[in-house]
């Protein structure tokens, strides 16, 4: 056999055993008169070592080892005269008296080591080897702990695992499609879904109750560090439920994996409606780890002589807590911040409240000490703290100021990765106005039902409607979102209309969801995780590329395979498609 134990689990206890390992070599030590090899497999690293006393023959052969070369070695487990604690079998040794080379190998692009050298476009080139790293082995397996714990809690919540379609019909909303073109039905394609969200619907009709699947699922968007072209999702519905009912079985589930995975206890989730979402942080998935909630100072700054504030729609602050001793060049490198294109913002003033209770500011000109006072208390500042104000129109001024509050937060060391602040944003509008399409548009999708009490306004004012809807945010990042479902034919026509489609549209498209509608259909609703962003926040990361087992590039490129690629000619032609001229 290759293995009679892992290059993680020797001991102490295995003294004098007789051992086989087989792994990939670490590297190779020669001090002398002995060689060590560390071993290194999945679960760890067992060092071997080779003496000139022992098997000088062996012992040369073992120099020769270059580095990820793959062994299997037999020998003694004896102690280590001198222990290495900061390894698991860091007490023992392994007294080899024979190995065999499974395979040479050539020496790797980058160190496979916890602190490498490679870049990360080459580390994605030859991820097969990024993965033997520590951190990324370790990322991927936090990957299947969190698998497992979801698949365990649902289960056990009753939820059936139902596998859905991953070839279907493209829709107009939302992101783009991927499109696949049917060899078999010449012009026409399949698309691969954003989201199974119709067929989990029509589970819930087909009377299966709890649904969960954990799903890829693919949009062709423009990429960031928290997307790719293809994401995972966990995927749930349940019939016969109000929000509460969805709200409470969701919640118990982050609750048991942040539990399970990182050993914290978190209470009953708040929750907050979008409207203050936006009033008190700027953002509709706020990071509530910390304070520095919004103050607006409009009616403290009307009619002040002041221009930027005289002509702004909104004079909103924060307070950054005990940094009014920032420097002019500290202070000068917040306003370059909000400057940036990401924020676009046309300034910043700020103003210190000093340690012996006077102010000082950036618009001292204009404002008496008095009036700064009052800019004090109504952001309850302290002496030592530094208020920040932006001013113009007001939801692009809530915007810069949540990335300068977010921005701070981070040269603070106040977004602690050990910490989980989760939290429930509800009450969104229903429909959102698009000017450049001059049309209603879904703020989450044409399927979410109107808020009960708001239905009165469908056919006078539906800009004013909530949707019964909410997102699950945990420490500034949406991991989940959902809504109760519209089951009534004759509303979902209507929401149809007002989105902009005619009756013969709709029909074409979601035809046969509004047919099942007439057979049936319960009361639903359900939400999605985004699981990489999920697990990588479990894993203190925000960037979900390091969770993914094999990833895309900011390109959207699998630089390892060079995909996507060209078609040859014959291919095609079989798909009916345009041969290549060049």
């Amino acid at each position: 056999m290759f293995r009679s134990h892992t290059c993680g689990e020797l001991q102490i206890s295995h003294l004098n055993q007789t051992v086989t390992l087989a792994g990939w070599v670490q590297r190779v030590r020669n001090l002398g008169g002995m060689t060590f090899v560390d071993l290194r497999d999945r679960y760890g690293l067992t060092q071997l070592a080779f003496n000139e006393v022992w098997d000088p023959e062996l012992m040369d052969e073992a120099r020769k080892l270059g580095r990820e070369f793959v062994l299997s070695a037999q020998g003694e487990v004896i102690e280590r005269s001198s222990k290495n604690a900061a390894m698991a079998t860091g007490d023992i040794e392994i007294k080899v008296s024979n190995f065999k080379i499974l395979n040479s190998a050539k020496t790797p692009p980058f160190t496979i080591e916890d602190d490498t050298d490679g870049g990360e476009e080459l580390r994605m080139k030859y991820r097969y080897l990024d993965i033997r790293r520590a951190p990324v082995r370790n990322n991927l397996l936090l990957r299947n702990k969190v698998n497992l714990a979801v698949r365990n809690y649902l289960n056990d919540e009753g939820f059936v695992d139902i596998e859905t379609p991953f070839l279907i019909k493209s829709t107009p909303e939302g992101a783009r499609d991927f499109v696949v073109p049917s060899r078999m039905n010449e012009g026409e394609f399949y698309a691969l879904p954003q989201s199974p969200q119709t067929f989990k619907q029509l589970l819930m009709v087909g009377g299966m109750d709890k649904y969960f699947q954990i799903v890829k699922c693919f949009r062709d968007e423009d990429l960031r560090a928290d997307r790719q072209p293809e994401f995972t999702q966990i995927d749930c519905e349940m019939a016969f439920v109000e929000r509460d009912d969805v709200l409470r079985t969701f919640e118990g589930l982050t609750r048991h994996l942040i539990k399970e995975i990182k050993g914290i206890d978190t209470g009953d989730f708040p929750r907050m409606t979008y409207d203050e979402a936006i009033k008190k942080y700027g953002s509709d998935k706020p990071d509530i780890r910390f304070g520095m909630e919004f103050v607006e100072l409009s009616e403290l700054t009307a009619s002040s002589g002041f221009p930027v504030f005289d002509s702004a729609e909104l004079v909103v602050s924060i307070c950054a807590p005990g940094i009014a001793n920032y420097s002019r060049k500290q202070l000068d490198a917040l306003v370059n911040f909000v400057k940036t294109p990401q924020v676009g913002a046309t300034g910043l003033i700020w103003c210190k409240h000093q340690e012996d209770g006077s102010f000082k500011s950036s618009v001292d000109k204009f404002f008496s000490q008095e009036a700064l006072q009052n800019w004090a208390n109504a952001a309850q500042s302290k002496t030592g703290d530094l208020i920040l104000i932006m001013a113009g129109q007001a939801a692009k001024t809530r915007a810069a100021l949540s990335a300068l509050r977010l921005h701070l937060a981070e040269n603070l060391n106040l977004r602690k990765s050990s910490e989980f602040a989760p939290l429930w944003v509800i009450d969104f509008p229903l429909l959102e106005w698009d000017e450049d399409s001059n049309r209603w548009h879904a703020m989450h999708h044409p399927f979410t039902a109107p808020y009960p009490k708001d239905l009165t306004l469908i056919d006078t004012d539906p800009g004013a409607i909530r949707a019964n809807a909410y997102d699950l945010v945990l420490n500034g990042n949406e991991i989940g979102g959902g809504s109760i479902r519209i089951h009534d034919k004759a509303l979902q026509e209507k929401i149809f209309g007002y989105l902009g489609f005619s009756d013969e549209e709709a029909r074409k498209q979601f035809g046969f969801l509004m047919d099942a509608f007439e057979y049936g259909a319960p009361p639903h609703g359900g939400m999605a995780f985004g699981f990489d962003r999920l697990v990588a926040l479990l894993g203190g990361k925000e960037t979900i590329r390091d969770f993914i087992a094999f990833p895309k590039n900011n390109a959207g490129r699998d630089v390892m395979i060079d995909a996507p690629a060209t078609l040859a000619d014959e291919q095609l032609k079989e798909l009916n498609l345009s041969v290549n001229l060049d």
